[in-house]
């Protein structure tokens, strides 16, 4: 049963993305946020490691030493950051390239929404900026595009998602679509 349980764990990870990103007027994103976890690469390394609390990731990487889902997984989602990460090309090794801002969005989105999933019981709008801070991620984002999501994971975390929602869509987004017409 560990198959069931993965695969309502992603149906509600997707359903709070989703709910996010139609909040934000950001439909095909949320439409098509994370799909790839539904093929049989992702899905059935997912149900293997299923554990319920955390991303079944973790479990395959401790298990094997790296995980193939997620190899997987992020090569085909824009709204991770390793998606973004390329060779600089002035031979500094890799970095983190700059991502444009709706998949900074959406990133922010997915945060927040797994950050209910794996704590539905003492979730509060600080979670997600803490893991964020607890994780490496900010060492390899793009120095612009981790300004904006740790602005925005701030200000959720301080003023909550209504007031973070709100400024999104009419600070972030707005300008944002202004500027891909010019």
């Amino acid at each position: 049963m560990k198959w069931w349980k993965h695969l309502k764990t992603i149906n509600h990870h997707k359903r709070l993305v989703m709910k996010y990103c139609f909040r934000l007027g950001m439909y095909k994103q949320g439409l098509l946020h994370d799909l790839s976890k539904y093929s049989p690469t992702e899905f059935l390394v997912g149900a293997k490691y299923y554990q319920g609390n955390r991303s079944p990731n973790n479990a395959e990487r401790e298990d094997k030493g790296y995980t193939s889902a997620w190899l997987h997984h992020k090569g085909r989602n824009k709204h991770h950051l390793e998606y973004w990460v390329d060779y600089d090309l002035n031979g500094e090794g890799m970095i983190g390239m700059k991502m444009p801002v709706k998949y900074v969005v959406e990133m922010f989105c997915d945060r927040i929404a797994a950050s209910r999933n794996y704590n539905p019981d003492t979730y509060t709008d600080e979670l997600p900026l803490n893991y964020y801070l607890k994780g490496r991620a900010k060492s390899i984002l793009h120095p612009e595009s981790a300004e904006l999501l740790e602005r925005l994971l701030r200000m959720l975390a301080e003023k909550g998602e209504d007031e973070t929602f709100s400024y999104i869509r009419r600070e972030i987004l707005t300008k944002e679509v202004r500027r891909e017409r010019i």
